[in-house]
């Protein structure tokens, strides 16, 4: 069996004010000319399909268009929320649906959901995990002890009823994580204060695959069956240095090597670096060697203020998304943050307090106190 897995599609992004949909249009077409060319059997669609848990009306087009298009090839889609997801929204119509093989599941019901294909060598089961929290899957479980990503996850694969003598693909929207080894991160990804959403793949690694969303750069994690398919664009300009891929899994008979092989994907316009003094920076000679139209992140060494640097290169550059400047200057300031941030000096506890305090507007209860201080206990302990 053949899989077609892509994940972290983000429709509707936009990167410094710059709608991302024309590019998200440009690489699902690239992504349906792929199922064609390669005789793929399934696509699976490891979540975040949307950038914003309430889409715009222009990306829940784009996101119908393409959905549309896959059904058309009568080739299964099998497809979770992710984090950026809302999962009432994923989950519409989701049963009549089921009848043109798109199989979209948008939050977690207290089990593992299984939904069964078939090849020449029997039967493929691919259960699907859309992305959970410890407190949504607590309530599922009450006689477990449910306190971090790591044992809402145990619970989950724990209490399903798995064969694993037939062959089986988990589709999940994680961060996974592998004692020794460093995951590739990106700006444009959600970072939880101190990795406390990081969950260990050996619960993962007796699946026969298992296909991954959530980091946005393509990768393998603890082992050559688990992998994140990444974002198919470029959403930062920290993953300007990766290439964009969707993942061709073949699935052969169970206990034989499952085979991945990167498809690249080929942006219009590729996102880039370029650093220099403004007069150098447009100079004919300078900008005859870049592409004009892709998007450009301008770094300005020079030492004087320039006025209106943005007008001054779009003049020649008109897709620049952001621009820097970097001298004497912001390398005192820079020095002189970094200073005042380790004169802070603040627990990891205290930290996650601020955020707490950012993101919800209020501070936390005395039992989320309690809990946010044994998980960063386990994990120093650890």
């Amino acid at each position: 069996m053949k899989l077609l897995h892509l994940s972290d599609l983000h429709i509707g992004k936009i990167v410094h004010g710059y709608s991302m949909l024309e590019e998200q249009k440009n690489v699902f077409q690239q992504i349906i000319n792929y199922i064609q060319s390669e005789q793929v059997n399934a696509v699976v669609i490891a979540g975040d399909i949307y950038d914003q848990s309430i889409p715009r009306n222009e990306a829940i087009r784009v996101f119908d268009d393409f959905l549309t298009e896959l059904a058309q090839k009568n080739v299964p889609v099998l497809l979770i929320a992710g984090n950026h997801d809302s999962p009432d929204r994923i989950s519409y119509a989701n049963r009549l649906l089921t009848d043109k093989q798109l199989f979209l599941l948008g939050s977690f019901n207290g089990s593992l959901q299984k939904v069964t294909l078939k090849d020449e060598y029997g039967e493929v089961n691919f259960w699907l995990l859309p992305f959970i929290k410890p407190l949504s899957v607590h309530d599922f479980f009450e006689e477990h002890s449910i306190e971090s990503y790591d044992a809402a996850l145990n619970a989950v694969i724990r209490t399903a009823d798995i064969d694993y003598n037939t062959r089986n693909v988990l589709v999940s929207h994680q961060f996974f994580t592998k004692s020794g080894v460093e995951p590739i991160r990106s700006e444009s990804e959600l970072n939880p204060v101190g990795g406390l959403d990081a969950i260990n793949t050996n619960l993962i690694e007796k699946f026969d695959y298992v296909a991954l969303g959530h980091l946005h750069g393509t990768q393998k994690v603890g082992a050559e069956h688990i992998c994140y398919a990444g974002s198919p664009l470029k959403y930062s300009f920290s993953e300007i240095r990766q290439t964009k891929f969707v993942l061709l899994v073949e699935i052969n008979e169970k206990n034989n090597s499952v085979t991945t092989k990167k498809l690249a994907l080929t942006p219009l316009h590729d996102m880039c670096e370029i650093k220099g003094k403004i007069e150098e920076i447009l100079s004919k000679e300078f900008s005859s060697l870049i592409n004009k139209d892709n998007y450009l992140h301008v770094i300005l060494t020079n030492e004087e203020e320039i006025l209106d640097p943005m007008e001054k290169i779009r003049s020649v550059y008109p897709n620049v998304m952001k621009y820097t400047p970097e001298n004497s200057r912001t390398k005192k300031d820079s020095i002189n943050t970094q200073q005042n941030s380790e004169q802070t000096n603040l627990s990891s506890y205290e930290l996650f307090s601020e955020f707490f305090l950012n993101v919800c507007g209020c501070t936390m209860s005395q039992e989320q106190a309690k809990i946010v201080k044994e998980l960063l206990e386990t994990e120093v302990a650890e």
